[in-house]
């Protein structure tokens, strides 16, 4: 199915706040007309308001038979905001969740047992179109559907297919919850700047610029990160003495980072329950 397809068939949004709003607008960008998109949100920002004036339908009626329709509230608002699209459930209406914690058995059992649904887990990077997404769906999801998820949530960055539901738990540990470690990691590397006499506004822009550059040149380079790691550790050298301490096997930074993700996965099983 195209854009297109999607525009005369239409597409639902329920909720439209920071991860919503990041991909109608990469939506918008990709051509799909604002007339197309139905909005259901109950404080939408300034921005969705004044996209009605090109046609983008807010908090008002939606179509029988939409192409999809994208669940993007949050998790403690899906008992409320679910039963709104019962009607559209057990046919052709591709359902895709954004929303964290929650299985595709529960919207199974609100939307309709015979629904295609697809469960994406996004990280915030999408708030600028560098995010990556992962995607499972159900029986009831065929190609063509995973297609279709596949094509609107590109807009926001990479996507992946996992081969199983509860690979999603791990994937929250890794790139889900992910930005929050990479966050703290250069409030670390800006604190040991400090430490070491360094002005804290030029520790921070040397860390930040540091992590972004790092993060750039391991998506572009040829080389694994282990290969760049290597590159730029001369043996004896400053960079060697401190891998020393964060390549310890039991305190440095591989282990901690097992007991991190681990807690989060964990967590996200508790919660999917």
């Amino acid at each position: 199915m195209t854009l297109d397809d999607i525009a005369r068939r239409g597409l639902v949004l329920l909720g439209c706040g920071k991860m919503g709003s990041a991909m109608l607008g990469g939506w918008l960008r990709q051509g799909l007309p604002a007339a197309s998109v139905h909005v259901r949100d109950p404080h939408p920002s300034d921005w969705v308001r004044q996209l009605t004036q090109d046609g983008l339908v807010l908090n008002g009626d939606l179509p029988d038979t939409p192409a999809v329709v994208l669940i993007a509230v949050k998790p403690q608002m899906m008992q409320e905001a679910l039963p709104s699209l019962r009607a559209l459930g057990d046919g052709d209406v591709l359902f895709v969740t954004v929303a964290a914690g929650t299985p595709i058995a529960a919207y199974e059992a609100a939307l309709g047992a015979r629904s295609p649904i697809i469960r994406a887990m996004p990280n915030t990077p999408a708030a600028i179109s560098r995010g990556i997404t992962a995607i499972i769906g159900n029986a009831h999801a065929n190609a063509e559907h995973m297609d279709m998820a596949e094509r609107l949530l590109s807009a926001v960055g990479q996507v992946v297919r996992l081969d199983a539901e509860a690979q999603m738990d791990a994937v929250t540990g890794v790139s889900g919850s992910g930005p929050a470690y990479v966050f703290h990691l250069i409030e670390a590397l800006a604190q040991a700047g400090e430490a070491q006499g360094l002005d804290p506004a030029l520790a921070m822009t040397l860390a930040k610029a540091t992590v972004a550059g790092a993060g750039a040149l391991a998506m572009e380079a040829a080389e694994d990160p282990a290969q760049l790691r290597r590159n730029v550790t001369s043996p004896n050298g400053t960079t060697a003495a401190a891998l020393e301490v964060l390549m310890n096997e039991e305190q440095g930074l591989a282990p901690l980072l097992r007991r991190a993700v681990a807690a989060a996965a964990d967590r996200s099983r508790e919660l999917s329950k």
